[in-house]
């Protein structure tokens, strides 16, 4: 663990290392704890089975007395013996706040059912507790990732105490009683210790640990190092060692923040003294650390949360992002070797490697990570498979010491996880999982909210509205949305906010696609027919007989947002209603990351500048450039069966978008492998669009073409430049 504060825009917030706790007993007595925790969030999920509630207040009691301690009140406050004081003791009430409400929940339900006719009836310790959490909720929030959750939070609650019965239209709701409320957020599936807590307890602490045991034994060298291997000996090949390690390890940080902090600090460097801009560098590690978190295995807590929401299991979701992670990652690729081309940099550098760490972190890595995906794979929860990885580590690492030994490689120095290293690498991943551990079960506050009032309803209407049936518009609102979202959330936090409001409504407008096909076609059950009699639309007539696209269309726009709800699930056959759902979810959750790398507040971007030295606004419009994918990947998911189709149809979307992915960077790079001119361009216009065309193999084939070709002219435009700059040597 480092001695040093984080820096303050980083996702785990301002935070003082376990390590900078004022006085040695106590700092010894919070270390011990920190470890003794993670130890019981292996073996609850393994072994224990405790209830729901008593395992999410305890979960958050522990992260709020961490989070207490080792977060200060207000930033850059020095960790005084008093200041640390007074935070244990505030830490302390917190978690017994926490444990007094799963306690009592037997005894509140004895004490109303014995008041007949009345709410729920709290005791003075059941408020002064509930108080405490909601105060706790807002304050570590604010504490780990600043104001805006906890404004968040207070409108919430606001909204359905008072503020809702005074608002116009859909977004009017009824204002319910103070205990109604409490009881509701403390006792709910969805408030502070429901769904988004198990999340957290269940699956994303676990994985924390596991990065947490990838960082102490040494495996994280072992990504740069094999990063280098294979991209060490192309033009710009320090460029793609960043792209090939956040990849790696983006996926287990799950944070964009940390993952350009924790590898930009080798990478920037790297790429700077391989030629390329400052900027330009800073922005490659900021986009390829944002793509970590949509890599498979992991994809950071995206996956768990998406798995809690769509009910689809875990390892579909995975596997259904396997291409779309590679799409993306190569569209990176593709700048890097655009501007490599395009500036002459990173040519004849061959990037060292360092076999000790190679071997040494090679197969700490690859053997716990394939066990993992294996368990993933099998269908066993992803606690077990986290709890499998960490322990077949420990065991690689005992192995991995004893061939040391034997072949005595130079530079061969694995690390052998004993205890002090076991310690070491709960610490890391207790820390790292600070901030996730207290916003999750904060956040349920408002999703409570949300789903009390129906207030969702009212955001998915106005989506659906708004948007006019229109796919991009609608896809465009949420960019929007998330993107304002993204200046003040962390990108798992804004993806939650917009799918609770946001998934139903881009799940509808997809869904009303296949609605759409069945009006043109007509309709001939009159059980579903009927269904449209409600409808106040002259196309009803045509239901049966079939009807243009545009009335088809027009017909749907007519119908009420509570009335669509009711028909879609009639009309749908329910396999595709599931996967509208995840393509909705997918959709929102890639779009979410677009804040890491989009102006005016990019903190991944923002990051990287610091390590390159570069201006931080200039950065960011790089890196924004540079994640293109971001935009163009939900496009596909959307309009094509990315997702959705059989293997030959994914291979066939995937391979023909990359010669569209290429073209679309090198329009924005006016560059391919050599200046772009009106033909070049046009050309690659035209290849692109053929290229992305859903699902048509000539037009496919012809567009792939037309790209090849529009390269090859470029190149030989670059040759004829080079040709031209080149001085004559005259004999001596």
């Amino acid at each position: 663990m480092s001695d040093s504060t984080t820096t303050e825009t980083t996702d785990q917030s301002v935070w003082l290392s376990l390590k900078d706790i004022d006085g040695s007993p106590l700092r010894g007595f919070v270390c011990l704890f920190a470890i003794v925790f993670g130890i019981w969030h292996v073996v609850t999920n393994v072994y224990l089975n405790e209830p729901g509630l008593w395992q999410n207040a305890i979960h958050f009691a522990g992260f709020a007395f961490l989070a207490a301690v080792t977060v200060p009140l207000v930033s850059r406050q020095k960790a005084t013996k008093l200041n640390t004081t007074l935070n244990v003791i505030y830490g302390s009430f917190v978690a017994a706040a926490a444990l007094w409400v799963a306690a009592s929940e037997s005894s509140l339900y004895e004490r109303s059912l014995a008041v007949t006719g009345q709410a729920w009836q709290f005791n003075l310790i059941d408020w002064l507790a509930g108080g405490l959490l909601i105060f706790a909720a807002l304050d570590l929030s604010r504490r780990v990732s600043g104001w805006v959750i906890p404004i968040l939070i207070m409108l919430s609650l606001s909204y359905i105490l008072f503020l809702g019965s005074h608002l116009p239209g859909v977004f009017r709701a009824a204002s319910l009683p103070a205990n109604d409320v409490l009881f509701r957020t403390l006792y709910n599936d969805e408030g502070m210790f429901g769904i988004l807590a198990s999340i957290s307890s269940v699956n994303i602490t676990l994985f924390m640990i596991f990065g947490g045991f990838l960082v102490a034994s040494g495996a994280s060298n072992f990504v740069i190092e094999v990063s280098k291997v294979v991209a060490g000996r192309i033009r710009g090949g320090a460029a793609f060692v960043a792209v090939l390690s956040s990849a790696l390890t983006g996926t287990i940080s799950g944070s964009a923040i940390a993952n350009t902090a924790s590898t930009g600090v080798i990478t920037i460097p790297l790429m700077k003294a391989n030629g390329f801009r400052p900027k330009f560098a800073a922005g490659v590690e900021a986009a390829a650390s944002t793509g970590g978190q949509l890599m498979p295995p992991i994809m950071g807590a995206g996956a768990f949360v998406m798995a809690s929401y769509t009910s689809i299991p875990y390892s579909t979701i995975v596997s259904v992002s396997v291409m779309p992670a590679i799409l993306y990652f190569l569209s990176v690729a593709f700048i890097v070797r655009i501007e490599a081309v395009k500036h002459q940099v990173g040519q004849d550098i061959d990037l060292v490697v360092n076999k000790g760490k190679l071997l040494s972190g090679g197969l700490v890595f690859v053997i716990p990570l394939t066990v993992m995906i294996w368990f993933l794979m099998s269908g066993v929860t992803p606690a077990y498979a986290a709890s499998w990885a960490i322990a077949s580590l420990i065991i690689v690492s005992w192995g991995t010491s004893l061939l040391a030994a034997i072949i005595k490689q130079s530079g061969f120095e694995p690390v052998v996880m004993g205890p002090r290293q076991i310690a070491d690498a709960l610490l890391i991943g207790m820390r790292t999982a600070i901030m996730t551990g207290i916003l999750l079960v904060a956040i349920g506050i408002m999703n409570n909210a949300i789903v009390t009032s129906g207030i969702g309803n009212g955001f998915s209407l106005m989506i659906a509205q708004w948007s006019q049936g229109s796919i991009v518009l609608a896809i465009l609102l949420i960019g929007l949305a998330s993107l304002v979202l993204g200046m003040g959330l962390p990108v798992t936090a804004a993806y939650i906010i917009l799918a609770i409001l946001t998934a139903p409504a881009l799940a509808g407008i997809l869904a009303d696609t296949i609605i759409v096909e069945q009006l043109i076609s007509g309709i001939a059950d009159p059980a579903k027919s009927a269904i449209f009699a409600l409808v106040d639309s002259p196309h009803v007539a045509k239901v049966a007989d079939g009807m243009t696209r545009e009335e088809a269309v027009a017909l749907l726009g007519a119908m009420p947002f509570e009335l669509a709800i009711t028909v879609r699930p009639l009309l749908v056959d329910p396999t595709q209603q599931a996967v509208f759902l995840l393509t909705a979810h997918l959709i929102i959750f890639w779009l979410s990351q677009d804040s890491n790398v989009t102006p005016p507040v990019c903190l991944a971007a923002f990051a990287a500048a610091g390590i390159a030295g570069s201006k931080p606004m200039e950065t960011g419009f790089q890196s924004w450039k540079i994640a293109k994918g971001l935009y163009i990947v939900p496009l596909m998911f959307a309009y094509t069966p990315l997702i959705s189709g059989d293997w030959l149809q994914i291979m066939q979307i995937g391979l023909f978008g990359l010669f569209g992915m290429y073209a679309v960077n090198a329009l924005i790079q006016l560059h391919a492998e050599g200046p772009l001119n009106l033909l070049t361009g046009s050309l690659l216009i035209i290849g692109g669009i053929g290229s992305f065309w859903p699902l048509n193999l000539p037009l496919n084939i012809l567009g792939a073409g037309i790209v090849v070709m529009a390269v090859v002219l470029s190149a030989r435009a670059m040759r004829h430049k080079l040709d031209r700059s080149e001085p004559s040597i005259s004999p001596v």
